[in-house]
């Protein structure tokens, strides 16, 4: 019993250290493969990334407006001594421009201003806005006109009795927000960009609580679909780069592991394959050639040799022998291309042994005679060589 279970127990004992063997194998590729999934992935979301933020401008841009005049006049007036004027800079951090080229923005001014008397009878008043390039060089200047909402004195009076738990502890305030939109289709020029602009309020009477200039882009296209569906574009970007990475690391490790999509060897065996063939057809077209050429000399031949023969029997040994070595033997073969060529294409394969070529030769009846051997051939005339 013991005998007859022992070859069991080294074969499940084999079976096991294969299985063994291959799913190690088979962990280790499955492991190797999700890094690089990963690595792709990461790749991936890092290119998207960097495209968007490369890609995508500034969507909106707020800064402080703070207004400036001149005090040397007399104090004694309400009025102020100049129009308020206030320097705004388009450069984050002094290096960044906030406005790309080619892309519409929408520039609007913000003013908070108390709903007070000398406000409400001020009427009408104009803001006027100049932008500049680096030089100082005026490129655009626009003026638009704004005034306080009309509020009569009973919708007045309602509001603050409504709203006076809120005025009396200070959270809310009797003031309005006045939008005014100079431009509603900027563009900055590539050759002139636009660094800064000059506001001025065209009144000298005006009260103004702050003030807030506001920069938002209008996106047309792929920079629309960006921005108005985010997840979308990222989940499409960063598909579209993780496909494109897989096949530049597919190609890479089939250019590797094969030498390309196409192994050589399967190539070189065609093409040895196609020269065999080649070379056996020729080789059938020379025996063909000689098979025919022997049997018309052998119709031609027997007389000639037994004339020859009989005077040998004649002269004598040596006689034979002088005119046999003064005539070389002629061996008969097939045309010089074909011969030619089939010599080369035997020497250029290295798969070619000793043994094919000897029994080419033989094939082919172009055997030649030993050193040791007299014989005696009569030259073919011109019509055999044909």
């Amino acid at each position: 019993m013991g005998g007859a279970m022992g070859p069991v127990l080294h074969w499940v004992h084999d079976v096991a250290a294969v299985t063994l063997l291959k799913a190690r194998r088979t962990l280790f590729q499955a492991a190797i493969l999700l890094c690089v999934l990963v690595l792709l992935l990461w790749v991936s979301i890092f290119l998207y990334g960097s495209f968007y933020y490369s890609y995508m401008p500034t969507v909106s841009f707020s800064t402080p407006v703070h207004f400036y005049y001149t005090s040397d006049c007399d104090a004694s007036e309400s009025a102020l001594c100049s129009f308020p004027t206030a320097n705004i800079s388009f450069m984050k951090n002094d290096k960044d421009q906030v406005m790309a080229y080619g892309q519409p923005y929408r520039i609007s001014l913000e003013l908070e201003m108390p709903e007070s008397p000398v406000n409400e009878q001020l009427g009408m008043f104009m803001v006027k806005m100049s932008s500049y390039t680096k030089g100082g060089k005026t490129v655009s200047s626009v003026g638009r006109s704004t005034m306080l909402h009309y509020r009569s004195t009973l919708l007045q009076t309602l509001s603050t009795f409504m709203f006076s738990p809120l005025l009396l502890t200070g959270i809310s305030e009797q003031k309005q927000l006045i939008e005014v939109e100079l431009f509603s289709d900027y563009k900055t020029n590539a050759y002139q960009p636009t660094v800064g602009a000059v506001i001025e309020i065209q009144s000298r009477r005006v009260q103004i609580y702050s003030s807030q200039l506001r920069i938002h882009a209008y996106f047309t296209g792929i920079r629309y679909v960006l921005y108005n569906f985010p997840l979308t574009s990222a989940v499409i970007g960063v598909a579209t780069n993780f496909a494109f990475l897989s096949v530049i690391v597919l190609f890479s490790y089939l250019q590797f592991i094969w030498g390309g999509l196409w192994p050589p060897d399967q190539v070189r065996v065609r093409v040895m394959m196609g020269d065999n063939t080649r070379i056996q057809q020729r080789r059938e077209e020379a025996r063909k050639r000689m098979e025919k050429e022997n049997s018309q000399k052998e119709l031609t031949d027997p007389k000639v040799i037994g004339s020859v023969s009989e005077a040998s029997d004649l002269e004598g040994n040596d006689t034979v022998a002088e005119p046999a070595s003064k005539k070389p033997p002629i061996i008969p073969d097939a045309s010089g291309a074909d011969t030619l060529a089939t010599k080369e294409e035997e020497g250029s394969h290295d798969s070619t042994e000793p043994g094919e070529t000897g029994s080419s030769d033989v094939l082919d009846g172009c055997q030649l005679p030993q050193p040791s051997e007299t014989t005696l051939r009569q030259r073919p005339g011109p019509w055999m060589s044909l």
